[in-house]
């Protein structure tokens, strides 16, 4: 059961980076199509004004997902490294927690916004805007679920004590990062560069 349940997150995470990758490509065709078009042929295609853009805030708001899932966002953990143990959890589950709470606003703002959003077309595609902007209750619900399920894994006592700085990469922290830069760069002591 837990092996098919992985499976299945594991396939909607695959799924989401497939729906990137056409994202951009998307992007990169109509865009080049389009420049090429008005260079040789003094037209265009009035759909690559709008269809680019477009899918640029669906690669956004899915790269969202994929990063928090990745722990990949950026961050600040020079304070959090000094912690023990008990004090990065506490900080962790701070975030965690401040981060659901954005996202349930996210998600309810849209709601919020959800008849208006509807009600508005695109000026070319005449495309519903929420199809476009709708991506946000995606967003929000699949970055709070990973929130909410971190929270879940704190609380039973399955979080590594390595997941409590999420901004380290590779074992280094962006403090000690500096410092082994700023160290390669002092010449020591009666050696002559």
């Amino acid at each position: 059961m837990v092996k098919g349940i992985h499976a299945g997150v594991e396939a909607l995470y695959r799924a989401l980076e497939f729906v990137m990758v056409v994202c951009i490509a998307t992007m990169l065709v109509m865009v080049f199509g389009n420049v090429m078009l008005r260079i040789f042929f003094n037209t265009g295609i009035d759909l690559s004004e709008e269809i680019p853009r477009f899918a640029f805030v669906w690669m956004t708001f899915l790269g969202a997902i994929v990063g928090m899932r990745r722990r990949a966002h950026l961050g600040v953990d020079v304070m959090v490294k000094m912690l023990p143990v008990a004090g990065q959890k506490i900080c962790w589950a701070l975030s965690q927690g401040v981060m659901l709470v954005c996202c349930g606003y996210i998600v309810y703002g849209t709601w919020l916004q959800h008849d208006i959003i509807k009600g508005n077309a695109s000026p070319v595609a005449q495309l519903s805007m929420l199809w476009v902007f709708g991506v946000s209750y995606v967003s929000g619900a699949g970055i709070g679920l990973i929130c909410l399920s971190n929270l879940v894994r704190l609380v039973m006592g399955r979080v590594e004590d390595s997941e409590l700085c999420d901004v380290t990469e590779e074992g280094l922290t962006e403090a000690e990062e500096i410092a082994h830069g700023l160290a390669a760069q002092t010449p020591k002591a009666g050696v002559r560069s």
